[in-house]
């Protein structure tokens, strides 16, 4: 049994090796238009609104894309006040969900192109809803039996129920059931033939990529030969995936291990940058911050400060909208910063990590309202749209292609740095910035900021933090 084993892993190794072939590199582009950058995660929008929002803020703003919710039909959750994680407990792979339906997604997906904004689709391909009941397209789950019938999946279709609960164990983390939720076998052909056409469906719909869920808990070659039956994007070559792998150190299942099938999602960067903006170390340490750190290489990673899991799971280590400056400053930071494809997180105020998007009393989701200065009501925090983040967008947006120079820093936590000829950015935790930095802008004044910039290339900074 040992030598079969070993010889099954073999044949895995030489099957990534010759799918790799086949993907060309595509999947680390994530197709945005010319001179645009970052993503954000508008998370539990409906299809219309993001289509709305694409048209009236996004675009003109200069974001390169929008990560939205599962689209896949779900669970409805009642029992629990229609949960946001009900968008994770798959019944089927039709697109009907509390979003809006399949018309309303290729709306949406063909204005938000239009606005020069590409729509990525939160890939729920792991596992199915370990919960019975009907789902938001009238589909039914039997989960003590796996059964969903409207794939339609059955019980041979999935490895034999275990639970998730030893991540010193490649083979339970990738073959076990992760908190009760059904675990597909994508080692099948069939399994494989049925995710392959939900994704290809999405990407004729116009859909530029995916961020993979739970793509720690499936094997590297079962999701080699899934991409690898992905059809091209619109925009040319395969669609951009980036990958959910949870790895900070010390487990059996390496983030290395995805990176040759796509960009994946840093969970490290995110935990020691917020932590960085919280004191627990000296800014100053940052200049080398990247791969010396640890992280991925930046041209497969997908970076981040928080995301919808964490911000609510994540504890103190975690920096959120509840501390709106540092946070703020976190991500200035990774947006002024070259490393890697950023994406931002657009949440709704929770107080309860199970609370529901804000939503009526038959559980239909209500939309966001604006006030006067573009922030967002009942109940939306909208962080894209902050001044100082919206800022940085532009920031990152304008020096695109360039790497970091005139790096400055008191030995503390006051730090500067450039991008060339194209952008300045201070912060400073350790009381008001007063000193005069050489940067490479031009002469003459950034009005926003008020900060002139002499003829030695000299600016006088005063500012606790500066977007320029």
């Amino acid at each position: 049994m040992v030598n079969v084993i070993k010889n099954m892993r073999y044949l895995q190794a030489v099957y990534i090796i010759s799918a790799l072939v086949a993907l060309c590199g595509a999947q680390w582009d994530a197709h945005f238009d010319q001179g645009r950058s970052t993503i954000v995660h508008l998370f539990e929008w409906k299809w219309d609104d993001i289509a709305q929002e694409c048209e009236s803020y996004l675009g003109p703003k200069g974001f390169g894309g929008v990560q939205i919710s599962p689209p896949s039909e779900n669970l409805v959750v009642s029992s629990s006040n229609r949960p946001w994680w009900e968008r994770y407990q798959v019944v089927s792979y039709k697109l009907t969900t509390r979003s809006g339906d399949e018309s309303a997604l290729k709306s949406m997906i063909d204005r938000c192109n239009a606005a020069g904004v590409r729509i990525y689709a939160d890939a729920v391909i792991n596992h199915m809803t370990g919960m019975g009941g009907s789902g938001t397209a009238g589909s039914s789950a039997d989960s003590d039996n796996k059964n969903y019938p409207g794939v339609p999946f059955g019980s041979g279709d999935f490895h034999s129920s275990c639970t998730v609960n030893n991540y010193q164990d490649a083979s339970n983390v990738r073959n076990c059931e992760l908190v009760g939720l059904k675990d597909l076998d994508q080692s099948k052909d069939y399994v494989r033939q049925k995710i392959v056409e939900y994704l290809n469906h999405l990407v004729d719909l116009g859909v530029a990529g995916f961020r993979v869920d739970a793509a720690k808990h499936m094997w590297p070659a079962d999701l080699a030969a899934i991409y690898g039956g992905l059809k091209d994007s619109k925009f040319g070559g395969k669609p951009f995936i980036y990958q959910e792998v949870i790895d900070l150190g010390g487990e059996a299942v390496k983030k290395t291990e995805y990176t040759q099938l796509g960009n994946v999602l840093d969970f490290e960067y995110g935990s020691r940058l917020g932590g960085m903006f919280q004191n627990r170390d000296k800014l100053t340490y940052l200049k080398n911050w990247g791969t010396e750190w640890g992280l991925l290489d930046g041209l497969a990673a997908t970076c981040f400060i928080d995301n919808h899991d964490n911000q609510r799971d994540g504890g103190d280590g975690i920096l959120t909208y509840k501390k709106s400056k540092q946070y703020k400053m976190a991500i200035a930071f990774m947006l002024a910063h070259p490393y890697g494809t950023a994406r931002i997180m657009s949440s709704y105020d929770f107080n309860d990590k199970d609370q529901p998007p804000p939503q009526d009393s038959q559980g239909n989701i209500i939309g966001a309202g604006f006030n006067q200065d573009g922030t967002c009501t009942n109940g939306w925090i909208c962080e894209h749209r902050w001044r100082e983040i919206a800022n940085m967008v532009a920031f990152r947006n304008i020096a695109l292609g360039t790497e970091i120079t005139k790096w400055w820093s008191n030995g503390d936590n006051q730090i500067a740095f450039g991008r060339g000829d194209k952008g300045f950015v201070a912060f400073t935790q350790g009381g008001d910035l007063n000193q005069g930095l050489e940067t490479m802008l031009p002469d003459g004044t950034l009005v926003e900021n008020n900060v002139c910039i002499h003829s030695d290339n000299v600016a006088n900074l005063y500012n606790n933090l500066l977007y320029s």
